[in-house]
C-alpha cells in the first residue's frame, strides 16, 4: 500500500474503532493472520494469537450487550476510554514508518476519528433509548455490525471507499441526530408559557 491508502487504512481504522472496536481488531489480526492484507509493522501485533483470542471475545461480549437497552448506553460510556485510545493507536500504527516510528500528529487524528463516531454513535443510541420498544435497538445494533463487517472488507481492498463510506454514514447520521434533536426542542413549550 502507498502513503495515501495506509491514510486511509488509518483513519478508517480509527473511525470504526469508535464504533466497534473489539471487532475492528478481531478482523484486522484475521486478515492479517490469514495473508488477506499485509499488515504494516506496527499492526502486526493484532495478529497475535492473545490479541486475536482477547479480541474475539470482547466482540462477542459486545455484540450481546449493544442490543440490550440501557445496558448499550452503559457499555458505550465505559468503552469511551478504551475507543479513543484504540483509534489513536490503529492510525498511528498504520502510518508508522518501516522502523514502526509512530507519529504523535496521526495519533491525535486517529484520536479524533475515533472520537466523533463513537459520540455520533452515543448519541445516537441514548435518542434510541427513549423508544420503549426493544427493536430499535436491535436495528441500530446490527447496522453497527454490518456496517463494521462491511466497511473492514472494503478497507482491505479500497481503502479510499472504505473512507468514503464511514465518512457518508456519519455525516448521515450526524444531520439525523441534529433534526430528532431539532424536532424535540421545538416541541418543548418554553418555560412560563404554561398556564
Amino acid at each position: 500500500m502507498n502513503d495515501a491508502q495506509l491514510f486511509a487504512l488509518g483513519i478508517t481504522l480509527a473511525w470504526l474503532a469508535g464504533i466497534r472496536v473489539y471487532l475492528t481488531v478481531f478482523g484486522l489480526g484475521l486478515a492479517g493472520l490469514l495473508g488477506w492484507l499485509e499488515l504494516p509493522a506496527a499492526l502486526q501485533l493484532c495478529e497475535s494469537p492473545w490479541v486475536l483470542a482477547t479480541s474475539g471475545i470482547l466482540a462477542l461480549v459486545e455484540f450481546s450487550a449493544d442490543k440490550i437497552p440501557g445496558v448499550d448506553s452503559g457499555w458505550d460510556l465505559l468503552q469511551t476510554v478504551l475507543r479513543i485510545p484504540a483509534g489513536a493507536f490503529l492510525a498511528s500504527a498504520a502510518l508508522a514508518g518501516p522502523e514502526g516510528d509512530m507519529s504523535l500528529g496521526w495519533a491525535v487524528a486517529g484520536a479524533g476519528a475515533a472520537f466523533a463516531s463513537h459520540a455520533i454513535k452515543s448519541s445516537t443510541r441514548a435518542l434510541i433509548n427513549t423508544s420503549p420498544e426493544p427493536l430499535s435497538n436491535w436495528a441500530a445494533s446490527s447496522t453497527e455490525d454490518v456496517l463494521t463487517l462491511g466497511a473492514l472488507g472494503l478497507v482491505f481492498s479500497h481503502p479510499w471507499l472504505a473512507l468514503l463510506l464511514v465518512v457518508s454514514v456519519a455525516l448521515g447520521l450526524l444531520l439525523g441526530v441534529l433534526w430528532v434533536l431539532r424536532r424535540l426542542l421545538r416541541r418543548q413549550p418554553a418555560p412560563g408559557l404554561n398556564t
